[in-house]
C-alpha cells in the first residue's frame, strides 16, 4: 500500500498508470548487473520510478576514468567500491526503495544465487561473456532480461522473454573479444532509460515491449531503427535449458 508521502511523490507517474501500477513497481524486485554507465542510467530512473527492491551487483572500484559517463558517481568518490556508493547514491534519490548492493563478480557459480527471488534481470553488463551468462540464468529462471549495450555513439537494446522470444545466444551466438570500448555518456544514459522504461512497462503490464526486436541507437545520425530477431530452433540454450549452474557447466 503506498504511503502519504508515495502518493505525492509519484503524483505525476500515477496520472499515468494509478495507484494500481505504483503499487506494483513497489512490490517489484530488480536485478541489475553491472553499475557502469548503463547501470548508472537505469538504476536512477528505475530507483525515482520507486521500484520496491532494487539489487545492485558489481565488483569494481570506482576510477577516475569511469566518470565521464557513469553518472551515479562523483569525483571524490574515487576508489570506492562501486555497488556500496551506488546504493548511497540511490537511497539519497528516493529512501522508499531498498537497495541491496552486492559487490561480487557474477561468474558460474553464483548468477543464479545472486540473482535470486528477483523479477526482471538488467543487463548492464560490458562484457559478453558475462551477459551470456544472465542470459542463461534468465532462462533457468524463466523472468525476461533487458539486454543494453553500447560503443561509441551506438547503442542497442532488446526485452529477451524466456519460451517467448529469441535469446541472447541466439542473437550473438559468440562472446565478443574483452576490449575497452570507446563511451560517451549520453548513449550510455539513452540507452540506460530504455532499458528501465522497458522494466518498468513489463512490470506494470503496459506499452508494447522490444520482443524480438533489436532497437539501434546511431546518435551521429540520430537515428533509430528495429531490427526483427527470430528464435534460432537450435540454440543451444533457450531451445533446451534445464538443471543449473555447475563449475561452470549446466546439466
Amino acid at each position: 500500500m503506498l504511503t502519504a508521502n508515495e502518493l505525492k511523490r509519484y503524483q505525476r507517474q500515477l496520472k499515468i498508470f494509478g495507484k494500481e501500477g505504483q503499487e506494483k513497481l513497489k512490490a517489484a524486485k530488480v536485478f541489475i548487473g553491472g553499475l557502469g554507465g548503463l547501470g548508472s542510467a537505469a538504476s536512477i530512473c528505475l530507483a525515482s520510478a520507486g521500484i520496491g527492491q532494487i539489487r545492485i551487483v558489481d565488483k569494481d572500484y570506482i576510477d577516475l576514468s569511469n566518470l565521464n559517463r557513469q553518472i551515479l558517481y562523483r569525483n571524490d568518490d574515487v576508489g570506492k567500491v562501486k555497488a556500496k556508493q551506488a546504493k548511497a547514491e540511490l537511497e539519497k534519490i528516493n529512501p522508499n526503495v531498498n537497495v541491496e548492493a552486492i559487490p561480487k563478480m557474477l561468474n558460474d557459480n553464483n548468477v543464479c544465487e545472486l540473482i535470486g527471488d528477483c523479477n526482471i534481470i538488467v543487463d548492464a553488463m560490458d562484457n559478453f561473456r558475462t551477459r551470456h551468462l544472465l542470459n542463461k540464468a534468465a532462462l533457468l529462471k524463466k523472468i525476461p532480461l533487458v539486454h543494453g549495450a553500447v560503443n561509441g555513439f551506438y547503442g542497442q537494446v532488446t526485452t529477451i522473454v524466456p519460451g517467448k522470444t529469441a535469446c541472447l545466444k541466439c542473437i550473438f551466438p559468440q562472446s565478443l573479444p574483452n576490449l575497452i570500448w570507446p563511451i560517451i555518456s549520453v548513449t550510455c544514459g539513452i540507452v540506460g532509460c530504455i532499458q528501465a522504461t522497458e522494466v518498468i512497462k513489463y512490470i506494470i503490464g503496459i506499452g508494447n515491449l522490444l520482443e524480438n526486436k533489436l532497437l539501434m541507437l546511431d546518435g551521429l545520425s540520430m537515428s533509430i531503427e528495429e531490427i526483427t530477431i527470430k528464435r534460432n530452433p537450435l540454440c543451444k540454450e533457450c531451445s533446451c535449458v534445464e538443471g543449473e549452474f555447475v563449475e561452470g557447466k549446466s546439466v
